[in-house]
């Protein structure tokens, strides 16, 4: 082991060397920490070295040892040695003097074995999940400082795991588990449970800290009244939902209704104002009774028009002769006397097709019965209706649609 010569200090006293030396570790992250008397330095600044080198390299006398310093002239009462990765199993040993005003004081020195010192962390990390009326439990395992599972360090590394009921004051029950995953039996279901979990190892006694309590509801089958009153609270929810749709959109439409055409009406001074002077140039409002006088000017009435009705007898009238006359009496039936008698009793509202259809009728009687003059004569009589003044009468009136044919009255 290199020694070092130390002198006094300041004023002429020897620089005190370092107390307490000792090493905090977690895992592979190690730091090593000393104290130093405060007053110890006077006026004058201290500093500290640090340095480390494995102990096998200490047994060869003949061979100069060489220190690796790990902080060189620094102010804090600490030295991070994580950064050096240092082994795992192997011993170290640990040296560190104090600096005043240029002079130094005695090395105090400290072996260091992380496998057996360095102290084991908890797991980073514990997860709980539901499985039906049981809780799985997924540990992850404490990490090195290079982010890598500890098991690779410690091989017989497990865990120690606590759970209880929530609200129960009973005692945690315990579970020793070496995989990351456990699934805890006998609980309760919809019951609340806490787990915690510790890392441990055997072969130095090693036990880490708990983990923070996780806490988690255990499932089961649902009972009815629950699946019943989920049922009412979606039925109200949803009956809520549609009420208030309907209700808005009677409101939306309401207001539209009130903006586009309002209710109130105008009041009487202003009606009176804009209503009572018809005849000035001022725009008024129209009135119910106005708005007939907008449209029409005036409305006739006309009774509809009168039609004359003329009845032709039937056939077998016409073919009887008169009583006291004989059959036999012959009467002279001429063309010129048929197409001259402006009295032939024969009228269609049809136009002329029907007149010489009753006309031709006629003659045919006439020629069947042979009558005397007289007996047409009676027929024909002037104070009957004349057939040409009747004609010439009704093409003047207006015609009369779908009247059909009128028979005529000889």
């Amino acid at each position: 082991m290199e020694m070092f010569d130390t002198t006094g200090g300041a004023d002429g006293s020897e620089v005190p060397p370092p107390q307490n030396v000792i090493t905090k570790t977690l895992n592979t992250n190690y730091t090593l920490s000393w104290d130093w008397p405060p007053g110890a330095a006077g006026t004058h600044a201290v500093t500290f070295t640090t340095q480390y080198v494995p102990r096998y390299q200490l047994k060869f006398k003949k061979k100069k040892t060489n220190w690796i310093t790990a902080c060189n002239q620094t102010s804090h009462r600490s030295c991070d040695l994580t950064r050096f990765n240092l082994h795992y199993l192997g011993i170290f040993v640990l040296q560190v003097r104090a600096t005043v005003d240029g002079q130094h004081s005695e090395w105090a020195q400290t072996e260091f074995c992380p496998d057996k010192e360095a102290a084991l962390g908890p797991p980073s990390n514990v997860t709980l999940a539901p499985a039906g009326s049981d809780l799985d439990v997924v540990v992850t395992d404490p990490l090195t400082s290079n982010n890598t599972s500890m098991r690779e360090h410690v091989p017989n590394l497990y865990y120690h795991v606590q759970y209880w009921e929530r609200q129960a004051d009973g005692q945690a029950k315990r579970l020793r588990i070496n995989t990351t995953m456990v699934t805890l039996p006998g609980l309760k279901a919809w019951t609340w449970y806490c787990v915690r979990v510790q890392s441990r190892d055997d072969f130095y006694s090693k036990t880490s800290d708990f983990t923070v309590p996780h806490c988690m509801q255990t499932e089961g089958s649902i009972p009815w009244w629950n699946i019943f009153l989920y049922f009412l609270g979606s039925l109200l929810f949803f009956f809520l939902i549609v009420l208030g749709t309907i209700y808005g959109l009677f409101r939306c439409c309401k207001t539209m209704k009130d903006v586009l055409n309002p209710s109130d009406q105008m009041p009487s001074h202003l009606k009176k104002y804009l209503c009572s002077s018809p005849g000035s140039d001022i725009p008024r409002l129209l009135t119910p009774d106005s708005e007939s006088e907008l449209l029409c000017e005036g409305v006739t009435i006309c009774p509809p028009p009168t039609v004359l009705e003329i009845h032709i007898p039937p056939a077998e009238e016409l073919a009887a002769p008169p009583s006291g006359l004989e059959p036999n009496s012959s009467v002279r039936h001429s063309r010129q006397d048929s197409s001259s008698s402006g009295d032939s009793g024969v009228y269609s509202s049809g136009g002329g097709s029907s007149s010489s259809s009753a006309l031709k009728h006629l003659s045919a009687v006439r020629h069947n019965h042979m009558g005397s003059d007289d007996i047409f004569k009676g027929l024909l009589d002037p104070e009957r209706v004349n057939l040409r003044e009747m004609t010439a009468h009704l093409k003047s009136q207006p015609e009369v649609a779908d009247e059909g044919v009128v028979d005529v009255c000889v």
